[in-house]
């Protein structure tokens, strides 16, 4: 009997592994987008789903972004149709995000499969390891903080209680393309992962290849072990927070307030968490740290300064209190 190629055996085992734990006679739902990641993903969960009773499908979307993207599509279907899966393709509209249209075409690309999971117990993603390591360097070059940096969390619960699931996270890009070589899958190659004008094409063309020259080999996978490493250290500092958080934030009209003498009180990154957590949890936004340091000031250097503006909300020294207020 022959040996089974390495890269199939990596990756059924990888996401056999991340199927491990969801409940049985449930629906998991692949985003399906052709290419090498996302097909080494169905096909590996065409495989490993059935034997522990779980049901499959697959969704690819079609942003309309590019010529001939629908024919891509159907093609993608037509390939996880061949492996027995149930396929289907949606079609989205993508707006003029504020953001830019990487975030405004992943916004609409994620509502779709939101909507196609409903009752689905998981969606499966394709990234992998070297996904990881670009929004790492994305996250430091951006000097967005621990939070950035931690990456991608191979798995996470929505509000819905649906499970967005990354088998991949430890698994190379070459090892998808070995995985679809050896399993005779057509690969899609999306022009626009060859297009410059994106930051991540450029971190991943460029950026990553300078570094393991000139650091050696392992780069990648070193990035990946410190986003790994954040997100430990992001869950430990979450419990301190909502221990926290419990004895020091009240209810106030139209918002929220917090002590200004139990903030003053915390170490500085625990204090600027509280307050990232409590705009983000309360007003639904994200605070850049220039803000949160201005937000903090009221509790550490409180000298008569007035409101200030944030994203969603203005935040004001009212007595030992710092209220938050929706605008």
């Amino acid at each position: 009997m022959p040996s089974l190629p390495p890269a199939i055996a990596e990756i059924r085992l990888a996401v056999r592994t991340a199927l491990a734990d969801l409940p049985a006679e449930s629906t998991v739902v692949v985003a399906l987008s052709g290419g090498a990641d996302s097909l080494a993903v169905a096909a590996a969960t065409a495989f490993e789903a059935p034997k522990i009773g779980l049901r499959v499908e697959t969704l690819t979307v079609d942003h309309g972004l590019q010529e001939g993207s629908d024919a891509v599509a159907q093609r993608a279907a037509q390939i996880a149709a061949g492996l027995g899966l149930n396929a289907r393709v949606a079609t989205v509209e993508v707006g003029r995000g504020a953001d830019g249209p990487e975030a405004a075409a992943r916004a609409a690309r994620y509502d779709a499969l939101r909507r196609a999971a409903d009752g689905a117990a998981a969606v499966l993603l394709g990234h992998t390891l070297d996904d990881q390591a670009e929004t790492v360097l994305l996250g430091l070059a951006r000097g967005a903080g621990a939070t950035s940096l931690q990456g991608m969390a191979p798995s996470r619960e929505d509000d819905d209680g649906l499970r967005w699931v990354r088998p991949l996270l430890g698994v190379r890009r070459a090892t998808t393309r070995a995985f679809c070589a050896a399993s005779d899958l057509a690969v899609w190659d999306d022009p626009h992962n060859l297009d410059d004008r994106f930051a991540r094409v450029r971190v991943r063309e460029r950026v990553l290849p300078v570094l393991e020259a000139e650091m050696g080999p392992g780069v990648a996978e070193a990035l990946a072990r410190t986003a790994e490493q954040l997100r430990e250290d992001a869950e430990a500092f979450d419990e301190m927070i909502h221990e926290t958080i419990e004895d020091i934030v009240e209810h106030a009209e139209a918002g929220i307030s917090v002590s200004a003498a139990a903030l003053a009180a915390n170490p500085a990154a625990l204090r600027n968490r509280i307050i990232r957590l409590v705009v983000d949890s309360e007003f639904g936004a994200s605070l850049t740290r220039v803000q949160t340091l201005e937000v903090a000031r009221l509790a550490t250097e409180w000298a008569g300064q007035g409101p200030i503006d944030l994203p969603g909300c203005s935040a004001a020294r009212l007595g030992g209190r710092i209220v938050f207020t929706a605008r």
